[in-house]
């Protein structure tokens, strides 16, 4: 029987408003349950909440979590911050990285590195993984030297994001719309870094898109439309295909 990494339990969310008119609900009772192993995909029209979801889970503060619960390894984490939640093995990539002026590549990642594992790293090995990484995701070793994706495309910031996954080695990895803006080359290789994360033993994804081209070399295990901020429809890979032909007209026909 699989075992269990991830549980939300009736999460609803929220962002504040800036003309002081409360807030707006974006989230409504949202379940969702993720084993080791899975690879599981969340689609949905624009606005409808994925991005939203992604970021709760990762207590980013600019979301309230108005209510529900959510569970590591069957510890509630509904209180931790964004690092302790890192520390416990979650790990995201955003639609949008930052730009980090003053900060290499290199050092950014070791340092997060050494602060999940909670020890010191060996420099030395890890400039050699470092280096094994960045050429299998046909990323020029010299940008582990330039600061943090100043002056990076936006197909460099993304492989720079799964980059980040592969040396950070967390139990579940979020991307948030990571083929976002990449070509079909790019995305290929995208593509090939989640298999080999992957291959690992036990690692989950959970993958936000629009779109099949990242997803049609990952197989996923379930499919999740979110529309208007709930989970309408779970099933398998054959709801991506059905969402390639006809679009979302068909979700929003039958949740009416």
């Amino acid at each position: 029987m699989a075992k269990e990494l991830l549980r939300i339990e009736n999460l609803s969310a929220s962002v504040d408003l800036d003309n002081e008119e409360g807030k707006k609900v974006i989230l409504h009772d949202i379940n969702l349950k993720i084993n080791y192993g899975e690879v599981h995909v969340i689609m949905g029209p624009n606005g409808s909440g994925k991005s939203t979801l992604a970021n709760v889970i990762m207590d980013n503060p600019e979301y309230n979590l108005d209510s529900g619960k959510i569970f590591l390894d069957e510890e509630d984490i509904t209180e931790l911050s964004t690092d302790k939640r890192a520390r416990k093995g979650l790990f995201m990539s955003f639609q949008y990285p930052m730009q980090v002026s003053g900060i290499s590549v290199e050092n950014f990642i070791r340092t997060a590195k050494s602060n999940i594992e909670d020890k010191n790293i060996s420099i030395i090995q890890f400039k050699k993984e470092l280096k094994e990484e960045m050429e299998k995701l046909s990323f020029d070793s010299s940008y582990a030297q330039r600061y943090l994706n100043e002056g990076f495309s936006g197909g460099e910031m993304k492989k720079n994001e799964i980059l980040q996954m592969l040396m950070l080695d967390p139990k579940l990895a979020i991307l948030d719309e990571t083929d976002s803006g990449l070509d079909v080359d790019a995305t290929r290789i995208v593509a090939e870094g989640i298999n080999r994360y992957m291959q690992k033993d036990n690692k989950s994804v959970l993958i936000i898109t629009h779109h099949r081209e990242l997803i049609k070399d990952i197989k996923p295990d379930y499919v999740h439309i979110v529309y208007k901020g709930r989970i309408v429809k779970t099933g398998d890979e054959s709801l991506v295909d059905r969402v390639e032909k006809e679009g979302f007209t068909w979700i929003k026909d039958e949740v009416k």
